[in-house]
């Protein structure tokens, strides 16, 4: 399979704890001002005044004091970063769990800003926008047309609470233009993307990160779940970079028992943290089933060992990332941020998963990944490197490794076959949302009036829209053979066709039904 102009990332969300502080750039009145020879901390302000002061040409200072900043942490280890400001607020935006906004999922489409879903019970879906919209201006701002910066974009469609913006739309089912107003709201930014039954006793939930709401959501869809019977639960992490450390500790406090440990921590001066589960827990007793693979890290990890050293459950997949570092987080006046590693963390039964690196040499460190593709491992698990000199006990008495990631107790190899590992992630990317939305648009009339079955019998065994996806794939720039892998394809574009018409869980439901995990925990 050859991949052009196509990046496919791996997901890692650092956790976010409590600040650090980095002082701030001095201006000084003189270059005769006198500056201890061995003061490295002036040094950096010294050159920045030189340079701003008299320097030949122009310079913006603020570009120098970035790279300068990223540069300096790039030669600690591989997850303290610099993040600039023009990131920052996304990145607080998606920790924090929501944002005050119109509430749509829209992509360019041809240059112009086209509405995938109004996201439901959101400002925009109770004024009436709908799936397919056109949104031509935000007042007087013309949105089409033209290459807009998101943060330009985002200015527009998002603002105060209960302030409104009145958006111009051209509604293509209609064939017209109409106007209407809006009154901006909190729009939750979901971390748990689903809760459904896989059978009357079984539920699963799916979480896409660990954010602020993240621990709330998971509990709300517990016990819903728990309503209905489930004496079994699969916790899908799949792809679940991590977040905030604080938000997986609560969700492992619902799984374990009084007193068991969940994780500690060890920081620069030997102090050790440690954080045990409470009697409060809504999910104690039942099967559980924790989904990992190589792009679950950090906070996901951390669960996965919580479950795994106490003996609580079963953990399915392959080697997570490994990433075994806590980093905390400061703010600086300018919007920018920092995330510095102040600690290492550990699973209870004392192993570090922290991936070997080489202090300023990240690109090694995360061509690690890359290089599970092509020693086969995520296809054989006696492929698999793990170091037999880092080995721990469970509870139980149960040999587990550290120093690379949680090893699964049992091994599921990618569905795709060896040599197209690339397109499972593109499946799982927003290309295939934005495929499907295109048909839709094409003639949305296709599946008008069907309810899910319905749906499910008109799509099953039709192969129509995967040779139309390979031809899209062929259009932005990738060329694909699907001849061995066209059934996977077509579930997945059936469960995305099942999202835009019909809701996340129903995403799911036809997303899992072949699913390797499910199968393996179900059997």
């Amino acid at each position: 399979m050859k991949i052009n102009k196509i990046f496919i990332p791996f997901l890692f969300f650092s956790c976010v704890a409590l600040g650090i502080v980095i002082g701030g750039l001095i201006n000084y009145p003189s270059t005769k001002m006198a500056f201890s020879k061995n003061n490295y901390k002036t040094k950096l302000n010294r050159l920045l005044y030189f340079i701003d002061k008299e320097y030949v040409d122009d310079v913006k200072t603020d570009s120098i004091v970035d790279l300068t900043v990223t540069n300096i942490l790039a030669n600690l280890d591989p997850h303290s970063v610099y993040v600039p400001r023009s990131e920052q607020t996304a990145v607080a935006e998606s920790m924090k769990g929501d944002f005050v906004g119109i509430g749509v999922n829209f992509y360019s489409y041809n240059d112009t800003i086209a509405v995938i879903k109004p996201i439901e019970n959101g400002p925009a879906q109770k004024a009436g926008i709908k799936e397919g919209d056109r949104i031509l201006y935000a007042d007087d701002f013309k949105l089409f047309g033209k290459k807009l910066k998101n943060e330009v974009l985002y200015s527009k469609l998002r603002g105060e609470k209960d302030s409104e913006v009145t958006l111009t739309v051209y509604r293509k089912s209609e064939n017209k233009q109409l106007k209407v107003k809006i009154k901006r709201d909190i729009v939750p930014i979901k971390s748990v993307d689903a809760a459904i039954l896989l059978n009357n006793t079984t539920g699963y939930i799916k979480i896409n990160r660990f954010a602020e709401t993240t621990a709330q959501e998971f509990h709300f869809a517990l016990l819903k779940l728990k309503k209905s019977g489930i004496n079994s639960l699969v916790i899908d992490l799949r792809e679940n970079g991590g977040g905030l450390m604080e938000m997986t500790i609560q969700i492992a406090d619902e799984l374990l028992k009084d007193k068991e440990l969940i994780v500690f921590t060890k920081n620069k001066k030997g102090n050790i943290d440690k954080t045990y589960a409470t009697n409060d827990g809504d999910f104690e007793t039942g099967r559980v089933s924790i989904l990992i693979d190589e792009n679950s890290a950090s906070a996901s990890e951390i669960l996965a060992g919580a479950i795994q050293d106490n003996d609580r459950g079963t953990i399915y997949g392959r080697r997570s990332f490994g990433k075994g570092l806590v980093q905390r987080e400061m703010n600086f006046e300018d919007g920018s941020a920092v995330r510095l590693t102040i600690a290492r963390y550990y699973t209870p039964s004392g192993r570090s998963i922290q991936k070997p690196y080489k202090k300023g040499n990240s690109r090694d460190y995360f061509k690690e990944s890359e290089d599970r593709f092509a020693s086969g491992e995520l296809y054989e698990k006696g492929k698999m490197k793990i170091s037999d000199s880092l080995k721990f006990k469970t509870k139980k008495g149960r040999i587990v490794y550290g120093g690379g990631g949680i090893v699964p107790d049992v091994f599921i190899p990618l569905e795709v076959t060896y040599g197209d590992e690339s397109l499972e992630y593109i499946l799982q990317t927003g290309i295939v949302g934005h495929f499907v939305f295109e048909q839709l648009d094409h003639n949305r009339n296709t599946f008008k009036g069907l309810n899910l079955e319905q749906f499910q019998a008109k799509m099953n065994g039709n192969q129509y829209y995967v040779n139309q996806f390979e031809k899209y794939m062929y259009k932005i720039g990738a060329t694909i053979d699907l001849n061995y892998n066209k059934v996977i394809v077509n579930r997945y574009i059936t469960a995305e066709f099942a999202r835009q018409l019909f809701g996340e869980n129903q995403y799911y439901q036809i997303l899992l039904k072949e699913d390797k995990m499910i199968k393996a925990v179900l059997k």
